[in-house]
């Protein structure tokens, strides 16, 4: 059996994209200490990132800004899972999915609340999803300058709420989030 585990990351910020990872790991070759990213100090995910992708099949799936700007969060959110999914080189044969809201698939799915902290192919697939968009984003700060998207990775915490007041929106800000649409108007 291939089961997979998918988890997202970059839900909630102002800019950049949603990125989600789907990873079926064997049982035998799990790294010790998987569980919500969230939860990891940055070296931590660097590691057990690299231990997942050396044990690992990992898909990763990204939705645009433009695309989260069209669809809605939500829909490019289940998008980016579905993505990730194809992406895997071995058919699921099930999915472990975190939270209540799971794509649809070609194969049956559980959705898991807090499962990135309790069940451990999501915690893998919250970490490859979470090293992966905030990479993104490092790259991004050199891109657009003044933003500070390698420290904050896009949150709407107040130093980049203060360079968009400042700066007004750039190309990779969400402008269907509220915040980013009244930035614009100014």
């Amino acid at each position: 059996m291939s089961i997979c585990g998918i988890d997202e990351a970059g839900r909630g910020p102002l800019a950049g994209p949603v990125v989600a990872a789907a990873v079926i790991l064997p049982a035998r070759r799990r790294p010790k200490g998987l569980a919500d990213s969230k939860v990891l100090d940055e070296a931590t995910r660097n590691s057990l990132y690299l231990e997942i992708r050396a044990h690992g099949i990992v898909g990763v799936g990204v939705a645009t800004v433009a695309e989260i700007d069209t669809l809605n969060i939500r829909q490019a959110t289940l998008l980016a899972m579905r993505r990730a999914v194809a992406a895997l080189t071995v058919p699921p044969t099930a999915a472990l999915v975190d939270g209540n809201d799971p794509p649809d698939l070609d194969c049956p799915i559980e959705a898991i609340i807090d499962g990135d902290a309790h069940v451990p192919l999501i915690g893998a697939a919250s970490i490859i999803a979470k090293v992966t968009r905030d990479r993104m984003m490092i790259e991004a700060c050199a891109r657009y300058p003044g933003y500070g998207f390698a420290r904050h990775k896009g949150y709407g915490v107040p130093e980049h709420k203060a360079a968009l007041a400042k700066l007004g929106p750039c190309a990779i800000h969400r402008m269907s989030f509220k915040p980013v649409a009244e930035a614009a108007r100014r």
